[in-house]
Parts: structure tokens; C-alpha cells; sequence
């Protein structure tokens, strides 16, 4: 039996409807029961390299922001569609929770960090102080990578090995698209994901009212923007 929603999701859904209970406990009936999720989407464990020598934890949880570009916080992960492997790269901005921008590729290769935050720093002005938060994935130790943000002058940040917390802002977005998107509508190919994908990030930055801000992300970065 098929399930649209994983353990996770539906340990935070008895949470919101007040049964605390662990993740552990919830996979357990689910795999006594033979439920099983459609669609598998995971943290993608991309960590290779020495333990917290390439930044410290700056960001320390501190997951908002007075303006925008002042924090940004990225991450990767691994889901399968039609028996294919999918790996997703987005930035989201921690002032109004928007995504600047995404990759999306067949393969967790460097090019599709690196193009994402090629994308990402063309919406960044010239004059920020920009604080950019990841894990430690091999692709945030490149030497390529860093250098890029050096250039830019932007402060690299990195969870603490093991401490999932560090980023969780960023896995919240994850289970939000997974639970709005992935498991809601029906494709036809991965292309077809794709471009539904496109529509979808869209909708979450300029339709879809957070209820921490009373408005969509671009409408509130809009409303400071026209304030300052």
C-alpha cells in the first residue's frame, strides 16, 4: 500500500494535531502496515572532507534576517521519478523565506552548485553583507566555491557535522514542496516535472501567503523594499 506522505511528514502532521510522536515509532507501524511512499525524497548526504576547518557555524540557527541579502542558506536533495534519480540545488533567502533561485540535474555533480550560485548572485547587489549558510557537502569545500564567494565578499557559514538542525529552515522548505507539490500532481515525464516545477517555484515566491508574514515572499520583499 502507497502513501503520499513519508514518516517525517506524517510525525509533524500528528504534531500540528497535538500527538507527539518519535519518527522511529512512525516508521515502524508504517512498515507493520506495508505503507509505502510514493515518491522518495532525501537529505543528500553529500559530505566529504575535514570536520568544520572550512567555516564556522556563523549562522547558529539564527534563522531570520532584518533585509533581504543579508542571509541566504542552501542545500541538496535526493528524490526518485520514474526510476531516475533527481537532485535539487536551491538557495532561499532567510528574510522573506523566497527561493532566489534552483538547479535541478540527473547527477550531484559541482556544476550544478556552482550554477546555482552563479544564478543566486545575479540577484545580489554590489554593495551587501551577505552571509551564505550550508552544510558541509564536498561542494561547499571546493576550492572553486569558496573562492567565488570570497570574491563576491560574501561570509561562508557551515552546519556542524551531524547537526541536521543547523540548516532546518532549508529541510522545512523540502517537506513544504514535497507535501504541496510532488505528492499532489501527477506527471507525465521527468521533463513534464520539471516544467510543473518551474510553475511551482513561482507560485511559492509570488502567490502562496506565508503565515509568518501575512503575504507571499516577493509581495513582502516588495512592501520593505518601497518602506526603506
Amino acid at each position: 500500500m502507497k502513501t503520499v506522505m513519508g514518516y517525517c511528514r506524517i510525525r509533524d502532521e500528528l504534531a500540528n494535531r497535538g500527538q507527539k510522536v518519535n519518527h522511529k515509532k512512525v516508521q515502524r507501524i508504517m512498515k507493520a502496515l506495508g505503507l509505502k511512499c510514493l515518491v522518495r525524497m532525501k537529505k543528500y548526504k553529500s559530505y566529504k572532507g575535514t570536520i568544520g576547518k572550512i567555516a564556522p557555524n556563523i549562522l547558529d540557527r539564527h534563522f531570520t534576517a532584518e533585509a533581504p541579502n543579508e542571509k541566504w542558506v542552501t542545500d541538496m536533495t535526493e528524490f526518485k521519478l520514474f526510476g531516475e534519480k533527481l537532485y535539487l540545488s536551491p538557495v532561499l533567502d532567510l528574510f522573506n523565506g523566497e527561493i532566489i533561485t534552483y538547479t535541478i540535474g540527473s547527477r550531484p555533480t559541482y556544476s550544478l552548485v556552482s550554477e546555482m550560485l552563479d544564478n543566486a548572485l545575479k540577484h545580489l547587489p554590489e554593495e551587501h553583507q551577505l552571509l551564505m549558510h550550508s552544510d558541509q557537502g564536498w561542494h561547499y569545500q571546493m576550492k572553486q566555491h569558496r573562492h567565488v564567494l570570497e570574491s563576491r565578499g560574501i561570509i561562508q557559514s557551515m552546519s556542524r557535522k551531524g547537526n541536521c538542525y543547523d540548516n532546518s529552515i532549508k529541510e522545512n522548505f523540502f517537506v513544504i514542496m514535497k507535501s504541496e507539490f510532488l505528492y499532489l500532481k501527477e506527471f507525465e515525464s521527468v521533463e513534464h516535472f520539471k516544467k510543473e516545477l518551474k510553475n511551482y517555484m513561482n507560485y511559492y515566491n509570488t502567490k502562496r501567503i506565508k503565515a509568518k508574514l501575512k503575504m507571499s515572499s516577493v509581495h513582502y520583499r516588495n512592501h520593505f523594499t518601497q518602506a526603506a
